[in-house]
Parts: structure tokens; C-alpha cells; sequence
């Protein structure tokens, strides 16, 4: 063998992989499953061949408390009259996540609820243990803050209740909620701009309310190290950093050229600050302060004196708990009870409880280990979360905080960002103007593999990529030259569906392979592998797509790794091609060329699992393999007639399963 093995990336011995809590107030469309469910999964699905399957927890659930749930039971209420609660509610939305997670051979080890038994009393006790400590820790603070009231309906408003713009300077969002806004900025309720009452479309009120928060600010020097810690993991992807030291610049105001006298006059009340004059080309200065306490001040004196201004980003006490009824129950301190904590924080933690949870409810000895710790702190294990890039500031900044703070040794986990998938090349929300298919919609046009390989493929871990589905295509293609009508590009039989591009290959070039393989063993070697030795060629083209594809995957670059077993196979189907051709007549040459191509076929078939399970679970049993040899990462390296040798057979001794006649192991009308 003539290939390099030295220089391999190193894997844990144990790992999480999340993805993410869908809310419990909807379904899963195409942005949940091909935007971050599909590449966790697929690296999930790696790592059980790579480290063995009871050393791989691959764990998620419904976000079952908070505003965006409440909001929708109300609205369901309201508009068709449900009868049932919001515990019954957020279940049937839970339910129907699962359905379509299973639909896309999601291969997760739990699927819970932060509100849902099991995992709703495990989460609770957390949920206590965490604010318990980060209380006797000396990080949360308890504070007066305003929230939003509602004087017409006589009701505080959760954030999904209060709708307005971004304060947050540079932010065209039009669709920011009490706290935040659907790009994911922090801000305080203060500074949400027009804001008004989804309940009666009036301008609430700020109310005095006690709670408390996270001493996010005494976190920035950590923080800070951390960032440089990413900025030489190759695991980590530049857009993590790049957003998180966004959130790490110091507080700022930017105040209109237009309010300067009025700035000038009332600048002697400011805390100390240091004033920046706009730039060429920019009609804002902007005032610096040391703290965002100083900057709270600045702003009630600016307000004061008629000065309008934007914020930019900086961190800000990072609210745990709330006022509102649908939340896991907080404990009592100093005096102050009856409040609820929800969605952010407690989903940071979620993990952590979905985890014991996951370890509780197994049965014995399904894992390598049944303490949670084993898995979220010790030296040889690790945490990889599968987020959408909104969530950066969720769990690349508040959460390492928060890891930092409790002091029970969690070491910082590596997040894997995606950036937004598109639809139609514009942002699609179910909650936006842009509404793209449910995922289980589009398993009535495509199979799970084609979609499956098409979402892996689309590179979302360099940037922002359209999933254009060719049946939801309403753009006009051309005009019909005779009738002169429109003809939508849905219905234009000359237009290539783009989300079609990667079945090509399972239909032809992978089913060709295993076709003629196959067949070919039936053929001339009696059903059994070959007796004659593959050529060093074709081993070492196969040892080299194997560490390929590994180092791919270490990286997630699912489309690199995808690339790298599209290339073998296409490479091995040519030189089958070529070699059976002049080997007609002579069976033992054709045999040799078999043996080349079983080769490919073993290979292909162990990189392809992570991304098309049940089509190479398949292959994997016609080639009469039992499944745990054949995808454990301990064998990779070895050829189908070394694989026969581990269990004691001599490759011509080794029976294939009989191939039917005409049989299609990948169909372009879904699987057989």
C-alpha cells in the first residue's frame, strides 16, 4: 500500500451531537430538516461507524415553554375554537416533528421535550440546580427591569406579544419582539422601537418587574480567550468568532448629525464617554462608554433631552427567568417566587438534561457510560451542537458563560454554524412572508436520499444557499409561443429540477456499481466475492477516498466528503467499464475486474452510510456482511476479501445474497 495513514484527525472517545430545539408551536419545514437536522445526522451517523455506536449520543427535542408557544396556542384558540390545553397543544406539535424526523431517517437517540415526560421532571430538577448555583456563585443579579403591559387587555405580554423594529444600529429588522428580533440582537425592552400589542394592537405600557439575570458582562475577558482558543480549532467556522466578538465591542450610541446641539447640551449629565465624529459619508457620531450601565444612564438623559439614538452590539445581563405562567418553575430566592424560566436560557441546558434523560431511560449497557458527566466533561469526550447561524449569540456566547460560571468543569463545545438556507433564494420562515414547504410536504415529490444528498451538498457551511425545489417553482420560464401564455418554470418540462442534481449519481453511478457487481458475481463466480487479488491501484484509490472522507467529515464539510465518494465511484465505474470490455470471454480476467470493482463498491457503500443509511444497509446485507463489521471504523482500511478473512472464509468461500433479476437498489421514483 502506497498511501500516507500518518496524520489522521484524532476523534473522542465518547460525543454528543445536537441539533438544535425546534419550538413547540409548528411543524418542521425544509429549514429545520436540510438547514441543521440533516448534518447533524449525518455526522452522528459518522461517528457511530467511527467510534462505535454506544460511544455516540445523538439527542434533541421540542422547545415546549415560552412566548413563541404561548403565542400560538393563543392564536389557535382564537382562530378555530381548540379545545385542548397547551400541554396538548405543544404534544401534537411534537408528535408531528417526530413523524417527519423519522421520515428523513433522522437517527436521533432521543427526541424529547424540555416540557414532555420523560425528560420534563429531569429538565425541572436542572433547571433548579443551575440558577441554585449560579445564585450561590455570586453571577445573577436581581433586578427592576420594564416589560411591556398591555393596559387594554390588562396583561403583561410575553415577547412574542409585542412586535416592533430593531433598535439595534445596522438592523433593517421590522420584525423585533420585546427583547429581540428575528436576526437574533439583544436589546432591552426600553429601546424596542414602535412597538405594539399583538392582543389589541395598541402601544403598551413598561411596567416595573423583578427578575433576575445572568452577569453575562464579567464574562467578556473569558469570552475573549475563548475566541482566540476558535480561532485556530479547524473545527470551528469563521462566521462563530466573527459574530461573537461582535457581541464583545464595547457599549456605544449612535446619535444623528441632526441632534448634535441637543447632544452638546445635555453631554456635561453623561457619564464619562468618548465621542467619535461621524465618519465621511455617515450621518451619526457615535458616544463610547465604559459599562452598559453608563450606558443605560446616557440613554435616559438623552432621552430627556429629545436626542433619538441606536445601539449598538455589546452584552448585557442575559435575563433568566420571566413573569409568565407557561415555564419551568424557578426557585424562591431572597424573598422573590412565582417566576418561570423559558426557551432562552433553559434550552441551553436542555442538552444536558436531554442527555440524563437519554442515560436513564436506555436499557442497560446500550452505552459506554450511564454518567452524564462521562459525556459533557471529561478530557476524552466531546459536545459537537449543530445550530443555524441566528443561535450564534445563544450558544457561542451565553452558554460558555454559563459553563464558566457554575463551575462544574463542562468544557466550551464545538458549535457547528450553518448559515441560513434559502428558499427560492430569499429567507423562508414559517413565520415570514416567505413560507417554505413542510419537510414531510416534500416527500411527495422526492425521496429522503435525493433530499437528504441535495441539503448535504449545498455547502452551508461556506454560505447562504437557495433550495429551489423545481414543483414549487412559480417563476415564469418562458411564453408559450403559440398560445402566448405564461409558462411557470413548475411546469416546464425543458427545466432541470436543481434539487435533483445529486440523485444522478445515487440512481446511475452508485446503483450501476452495485448492479454490476452483483450480477457479475452471479455470473462468473458463482455468488461469491472473487478469489483473484484486487490490483494496489484500486486498494490504495479506496484507502485514499476513505481518509478523504474522514478528514471531511472531522472538518464538517459534508459536501467535500460527499464529493470524495461521487469521485471513487465514478473513477471505479470507468475502470470497470474499461476492464470487464477486455475481459470478454476470459472469466478469470473478468473475475480480477470484479474483484477491482467490489473494491469501490465496499468503499463507496461505508462513506455513503452517513448519508443514504437504508439503500447501503441494504447493499451492505446482499454483500452478506454483518452490519457492525462491515461500517465499523476499525475495518475501513479493509477490502471485501479481508473483510471475508476477519471472519474466517477465504473470499471464494464467501456467499453473496442473490441479486433479483432487474432489481434497482436506488429508484428516481423513491426507494423499492
Amino acid at each position: 500500500m502506497s498511501v500516507d495513514l500518518s496524520n489522521r484527525p484524532r476523534f473522542p472517545r465518547r460525543a454528543i451531537v445536537t441539533a438544535g430545539m425546534p419550538y413547540g408551536n409548528k411543524g418542521l419545514h425544509v429549514g429545520h430538516i436540510g438547514g441543521v437536522f440533516v448534518s447533524a445526522d449525518f455526522f452522528a451517523r459518522f461517528l457511530r461507524d467511527r467510534i462505535g455506536q454506544e460511544n455516540v449520543l445523538f439527542i434533541s427535542g421540542t422547545d415546549c415553554y415560552g412566548s413563541p408557544i404561548m403565542e400560538g396556542f393563543r392564536t389557535r384558540v382564537k382562530d378555530e375554537g381548540y379545545a385542548g390545553s397547551i400541554s396538548d397543544y405543544v404534544r401534537e406539535n411534537h408528535d408531528a416533528q417526530r413523524e417527519a424526523l423519522d421520515a428523513y431517517d433522522i437517527s436521533l437517540d432521543l427526541y424529547s421535550g424540555s416540557g414532555l415526560e420523560p425528560a420534563k421532571g429531569i429538565h425541572e430538577k436542572l433547571t433548579a440546580e443551575v440558577i441554585t448555583r449560579l445564585y450561590e456563585r455570586g453571577h445573577l443579579r436581581r433586578m427592576s427591569t420594564r416589560q411591556f403591559f398591555d393596559a387594554q387587555a390588562g396583561q403583561f405580554l410575553n415577547g412574542r406579544q409585542v412586535m416592533g423594529h430593531c433598535p439595534v444600529r445596522g438592523c433593517k429588522s421590522e420584525k423585533a419582539y420585546a427583547d429581540e428580533c428575528d436576526l437574533g440582537h439583544q436589546f432591552d425592552p426600553e429601546e424596542l422601537i414602535s412597538p405594539v400589542s399583538q392582543l389589541t394592537g395598541t402601544t403598551p405600557e413598561l411596567r416595573p418587574v423583578e427578575n433576575w439575570y445572568f452577569d453575562l458582562p464579567a464574562f467578556k475577558g473569558a469570552l475573549e480567550s475563548l475566541m482566540e482558543e476558535w480561532d485556530v480549532d479547524p473545527q470551528v467556522r469563521p462566521v462563530v468568532t466573527k459574530t461573537v466578538r461582535e457581541s464583545l465591542a464595547a457599549p456605544v450610541m449612535y446619535v444623528q448629525t441632526k441632534y448634535r446641539a441637543a447632544f452638546d447640551a445635555a453631554a456635561q449629565q453623561l457619564p464619562a464617554h468618548t465621542l467619535r465624529e461621524a465618519a465621511k459619508g455617515q450621518q451619526s457620531f457615535s458616544v463610547t462608554f465604559s459599562s452598559w450601565q453608563d450606558r443605560d444612564t446616557a440613554r435616559e438623559v438623552l432621552e430627556g433631552a429629545g436626542v433619538r439614538y441606536r445601539t449598538g452590539k455589546t452584552l448585557l445581563p442575559f435575563r433568566i427567568t420571566g413573569n409568565i405562567d407557561w415555564g419551568v418553575p424557578a426557585p424562591a430566592l431572597e424573598g422573590v417566587a412565582g417566576l418561570t424560566v423559558w426557551c432562552w436560557p433553559e434550552s441551553l441546558w436542555a442538552p444536558i438534561s436531554f442527555t440524563q434523560t437519554a442515560l436513564a431511560t436506555s436499557e442497560q449497557g446500550r452505552y459506554s457510560s450511564g454518567d452524564w458527566q462521562d459525556w459533557w466533561c471529561a478530557d476524552d469526550a466531546k459536545v459537537y451542537q449543530f445550530i443555524g447561524q441566528d443561535n450564534i449569540y445563544f450558544y457561542c456566547v451565553a452558554q460558555p458563560a454559563i459553563w464558566e460560571a457554575l463551575g462544574w468543569d463542562l468544557f466550551e463545545d464545538t458549535p457547528i454554524a450553518n448559515h441560513h438556507m434559502l428558499f427560492m433564494s430569499k429567507k423562508a420562515s414559517s413565520s415570514g412572508a416567505i413560507k417554505p414547504p413542510m419537510a414531510l410536504e416534500l416527500l411527495d415529490h422526492y425521496t429522503a436520499e435525493q433530499l437528504r444528498c441535495h441539503w448535504l451538498s449545498l455547502g452551508l457551511d461556506q454560505k447562504a444557499v437557495s433550495f429551489s425545489p423545481k414543483p414549487y417553482d412559480t417563476s415564469v420560464s418562458h411564453k408559450d409561443k403559440k398560445t402566448g401564455e405564461e409558462v411557470l418554470v413548475k411546469d416546464d418540462p425543458r427545466v432541470v429540477d436543481p434539487a435533483l442534481k445529486e440523485s444522478a449519481f445515487l440512481t446511475n453511478i452508485f446503483n450501476r456499481l452495485a448492479r454490476s457487481c452483483l450480477y457479475g458475481a452471479q455470473n462468473v463466480c458463482e455468488g461469491h466475492l472473487p478469489a483473484q487479488r484486487p490490483d494496489e491501484g484500486a486498494v490504495d484509490a479506496c484507502v485514499q477516498a476513505t481518509l478523504d472522507f474522514e478528514r471531511a467529515c472531522f472538518g464538517f464539510d459534508a459536501h467535500g466528503a460527499l464529493a470524495v465518494a461521487e469521485s471513487l465511484c465514478r473513477g471505479a465505474n470507468k475502470r470497470w467499464s474499461d476492464e470487464s470490455k477486455a475481459a470478454k470471454g476470459d472469466d478469470d480476467a473478468y473475475a480480477h475486474a470484479l474483484a477491482n470493482a467490489f473494491c469501490a463498491l465496499r468503499t463507496t457503500t461505508l462513506l455513503m452510510h452517513a448519508a443514504t443509511p437504508s439503500v447501503c444497509e441494504r447493499i451492505c446485507d446482499y454483500l452478506g456482511f454483518e452490519r457492525k463489521l462491515f461500517f465499523g471504523w476499525e475495518h475501513a482500511l479493509k477490502m471485501p476479501c479481508e473483510l471475508a478473512t476477519v471472519i474466517g472464509q477465504r473470499p471464494e468461500e464467501h456467499a453473496l445474497r442473490e441479486l433479483p433479476p432487474h432489481f434497482d437498489f436506488f429508484t428516481k421514483g423513491g426507494l423499492q
